[in-house]
């Protein structure tokens, strides 16, 4: 059992908020926003986060203050990640999280460099709910269970770890069951990730098709991906990257293609020969 969870009082920061909220999701405690006594670093039982002065996962201290500006951008959230075994895959699958930390350890005006954009476009990123739910959390010295941030906290939580450990299963399922197909005959380099129906179909069957081909290295050659329709018996088509060359407005006259974006990045076909996909394909591609 953890009685409760440890962070700073004063303003709220989004690394300490998901930290949080990521260990609310596994433990279901409350948070206290105070300073940290001894009793607490040295409890085993209590998850001190962001605040302490002390990485020491074996004592549920997580703090990253202390570490030296050269080291490599690190937040509370990174060490709790790393402390659960999801860190490598939260980075591999949530393109947020490196500026997150970046953010927290540099400041706005070193991630604006080090994503090579102008200051201003940080602040013009942030959103209302962020600022909202930072505010509302912020200005409570305490969340338990049943209280609106808390829960919100729980959602959030719990979608994130959700997400990740569902992913990592999700890119097995993809590697046991997909095909690369090349578009332009056995030697070409335009390819397409095929996803076959199967039984039980998955709920969300285009999910984790895109950063598989991420993973695999197929990202350079791919111009399109297909899978299966959750909400037909055929299969929608989709450009992978936003590829220039893949237009399916081309094939919307189709009398098997019910449905074809006017932005031309996706369609949706009966077929589920694996033929006349490839045909549908060869005819949206330029």
């Amino acid at each position: 059992m953890i009685p409760f969870i440890v962070t700073h009082p004063g303003s709220a920061h989004k690394d300490e908020f998901l930290a949080c909220s990521v260990l609310i999701s596994l433990y279901a405690a409350p948070i206290q926003r105070r300073e940290p006594m001894s009793e607490d670093l040295e409890n085993p039982s209590i998850f001190v986060v962001d605040v302490g002065d002390r990485h020491e996962p074996e004592k549920r201290n997580f703090d990253h203050h202390q570490f030296s500006r050269e080291a490599t951008p690190t937040c509370s959230l990174s060490l709790v990640l790393q402390d659960i075994g999801i860190y490598d895959d939260a980075r591999a699958f949530c393109d947020w999280l490196e500026p997150a930390e970046w953010f927290d350890c540099r400041g706005a005006n070193n991630t604006a460099k080090w994503l090579g954009v102008k200051r201003d476009v940080i602040g013009q990123l942030s959103s209302p709910i962020d600022l909202s739910l930072l505010r509302r959390f912020a200005v409570e010295s305490s969340h338990e269970p049943g209280e609106p941030i808390w829960e919100i906290m729980k959602m959030i939580g719990d979608d994130l770890v959700n997400y990740l450990k569902s992913l990592r299963e999700r890119l097995e399922f993809i590697e046991t069951h997909s095909e690369v197909w090349n578009l332009e005959g056995e030697n070409s380099s335009a390819q397409a990730l095929f996803l076959p129906r199967t039984q039980p179909l998955p709920e969300d069957p285009s999910m984790g098709v895109a950063r598989y081909i991420e993973e695999k290295g197929l990202s350079s050659a791919t111009l399109a991906m297909v899978y299966p329709d959750r909400r037909g018996n055929g299969y929608g088509l989709s450009r992978y990257s936003d590829h220039p060359r893949m237009d399916f407005t081309r094939i919307k006259d189709e009398p098997d293609v019910h449905f074809a974006h006017a932005a031309g990045f996706v369609a949706k076909t009966s077929s589920t020969d694996t033929i006349r996909l490839k045909e549908l394909l060869a005819k949206s591609c330029q």
